[in-house]
């Protein structure tokens, strides 16, 4: 009878161990849960900036005016009859 309560004992043990370590544990469930919340924070983040990224492409290919802004302030460019002033702080 010893032997039997033994023999129970230990496969409920090995079955413990298997429960807290190893592949399905509660360890990797949790570590699998956070990642997944990382993952879907990073993934709204980058939504938020498609998002904002599809406005602007939208703006330029509706607007010849927002065109004409990006290529004054990011290239410099001027109008014919404009004239160019560069003001340095010192």
């Amino acid at each position: 009878m010893k032997a039997l309560w033994a023999l129970m004992v230990v496969l409920i043990l090995l079955l413990q161990v298997r429960l807290w370590v190893g592949e399905g544990s509660f360890a990797q469930v949790w570590s699998l849960k956070q990642s997944i919340a990382e993952q879907r924070a990073e993934n709204a983040k980058l939504a938020a900036r498609n998002g904002s990224l599809y406005a602007e492409v939208r703006n330029l290919r509706n607007e010849q005016g927002a065109v004409e802004e990006r290529a004054r302030m990011n290239l410099g460019l001027i109008r014919d009859g404009e004239t160019f002033f560069l003001v340095v702080d010192n």
